[in-house]
C-alpha cells in the first residue's frame, strides 16, 4: 500500500511539472505576441538598416544569423481580441466548474435567505420531468436552488464569451485573406467526414450521459414507483450517470472531447487562416484542458463535477451524506472508465462487446447525418458573413 502511494504521489507530481511547464510556455507565447521584446526590435532594426542600403556589402552578424526577423506581433489588434474572448470562454468555464460547489452553496443560502426555497407556489409544468427529490418545485431545498441557478450563469456566461469570441472572428482583418487556393479535395472530405463523425458522437451522448456533464438522465418509470414529474412514463434520475454503459465505456467525456477533433477538422475546412485557429483550434485546446482539468479534481476529491442533480439514492446506508455518496460512485466511474478514448477496453476495464451492444448508434448516424449538414451550412454562412 506504501508503495502504490508513493507511486501514485510520483504521478501526480509528474503531472503538476508538466502542467507547470505548459502554462509558462503558452504565458510566454502570450507575452511575444501581444508585446515582442526589446530584443526582437532590435534585431528587426538591425535587418530594415541593412535591406535599406542594397547596392553596399552587407556583412553577416553570426550572433542574429539564426534568429527570426520579425518586428510586428504575431498577432494585430483584431487577432488579439479574438483570442482574449476565446481565452476568457475557456477560463470562465474552467473555472467555475473549479469553484463549482463553493458557488452553488452560496446561491443556494442567498436563494433560501429570500424565502424562495420550498416556495410552492414555484412548480414546473406537470408535463415536465422533474427529479425523483422534488418532484417539479423549482427550488425543493437550498443544494437544487443553488444548482438551477448555477446552470443559468453557466448558460449567461457562455453565451457572452463565446458569442463575443465569435463576434470578433468575423471582425478579424485574417478574415479577410484570400482562401481561393484550390484546397486538396483528400483532405477536404477527410475533415468533412471528422467533423461529422464528432457531431453525431456528441448528439448520441445526450442520450448516454456522463457524470461530468451537464445533461440529466432519464428512466422510464414503473407501477411501483411515484410517477408525479413524468412525462410519457419517463422520469428524470441522475443517479444512472454513474452506471458505465455504452459511450462512457469509450471515453468518460463523450460530450465535451468530440469537440476537439471537430474543432480542429472546421479549422481547417474554414480556411487554415490564423482566425480560425485561434477560435476553433482554441475550443479544442478548451475540451482538452477542461475535461482533464475535471479529472484532476475528482482524484483530488476537490469538489463535485457536471450537474448531478439530487437523485433517488441507490446506496440508503445511515450516516453518510450525499456528497460522500456521489464521490464514492466518482471514484467507482473512474475506475471503470477512461480518459483517452478507448484507454479502458485496451488495458481490459472494458469490452468492446458490451460497447457495440450498448451504444446509441441509430443516435449517432442521425447525428452524423445532420452532423454533414450542419458542418457545410456554418462554412457557408462563415463565408458569407465574413465576405
Amino acid at each position: 500500500m506504501k508503495v502504490g502511494g508513493q507511486k501514485r504521489r510520483l504521478k501526480m507530481q509528474a503531472k503538476k511539472t508538466l502542467l507547470l511547464l505548459l502554462a509558462c510556455t503558452i504565458s510566454r507565447s502570450i507575452c511575444l505576441a501581444f508585446n515582442p521584446s526589446p530584443f526582437h526590435h532590435e534585431i528587426a532594426s538591425r535587418h530594415r538598416k541593412r535591406c535599406s542600403q542594397p547596392h553596399q556589402k552587407r556583412h553577416h552578424d553570426s550572433r542574429f544569423m539564426m534568429i527570426p526577423i520579425n518586428s510586428q506581433p504575431l498577432l494585430d489588434s483584431s487577432d488579439q481580441i479574438l483570442a482574449a474572448w476565446t481565452f476568457a470562454f475557456a477560463s470562465s468555464h474552467i473555472g467555475m466548474s473549479a469553484t463549482r460547489s463553493s458557488i452553488i452553496r452560496s446561491l443556494g443560502e442567498t436563494v433560501n435567505s429570500l424565502n424562495l426555497v420550498g416556495n410552492e407556489g414555484w412548480e414546473l409544468p406537470v408535463w415536465w420531468p422533474g427529479d425523483n427529490t422534488g418532484g417539479n418545485k423549482i427550488f425543493p431545498d437550498n443544494l437544487t436552488a443553488g444548482r438551477q441557478i448555477y446552470r443559468g450563469l453557466y448558460t449567461a456566461v457562455s453565451f457572452l464569451t463565446l458569442g463575443s469570441a465569435f463576434g470578433a472572428y468575423l471582425h478579424s482583418s485574417s478574415v479577410a485573406l484570400d482562401i481561393s487556393g484550390e484546397q486538396s479535395t483528400l483532405l477536404h472530405n477527410a475533415c468533412l467526414v471528422s467533423a461529422a463523425l464528432s457531431f453525431g458522437a456528441a448528439i448520441a451522448s445526450l442520450v448516454n450521459a456522463s457524470p461530468l456533464g451537464l445533461m440529466p438522465s432519464f428512466e422510464a418509470t414503473t407501477d411501483d414507483v411515484d410517477n408525479s414529474g413524468s412525462l410519457a412514463g419517463i422520469r428524470r434520475d441522475d443517479a444512472l450517470k454513474f452506471t458505465t454503459k455504452g459511450l462512457t465505456r469509450i471515453t468518460r467525456h463523450p460530450l465535451i472531447l468530440p469537440v476537439v477533433p471537430w474543432g480542429i477538422a472546421t479549422s481547417v475546412l474554414a480556411g487554415g487562416r490564423p482566425c480560425d485557429a485561434i477560435l476553433f483550434g482554441g475550443l479544442s485546446i478548451y475540451a482538452m484542458a477542461g475535461c482533464y482539468a475535471q479529472d484532476l479534481r475528482v482524484i483530488r476529491e476537490e469538489g463535485s463535477v457536471g450537474t448531478v442533480f439530487q437523485t433517488e439514492s441507490r446506496d440508503t446506508r445511515e450516516g453518510v451524506s450525499e456528497e460522500e455518496q456521489e464521490r464514492t460512485r466518482l471514484r467507482s466511474f473512474f475506475e471503470q472508465t477512461s480518459f483517452i478514448p478507448f484507454k479502458a477496453v485496451f488495458d481490459g476495464r472494458q469490452s468492446l462487446d458490451d460497447i457495440v451492444r450498448e451504444a446509441p448508434w441509430l443516435q449517432f448516424l442521425l447525428g452524423t447525418i445532420a452532423g454533414i449538414y450542419v458542418e457545410e451550412k456554418i462554412l457557408q454562412l462563415l463565408a458569407e458573413w465574413s465576405a
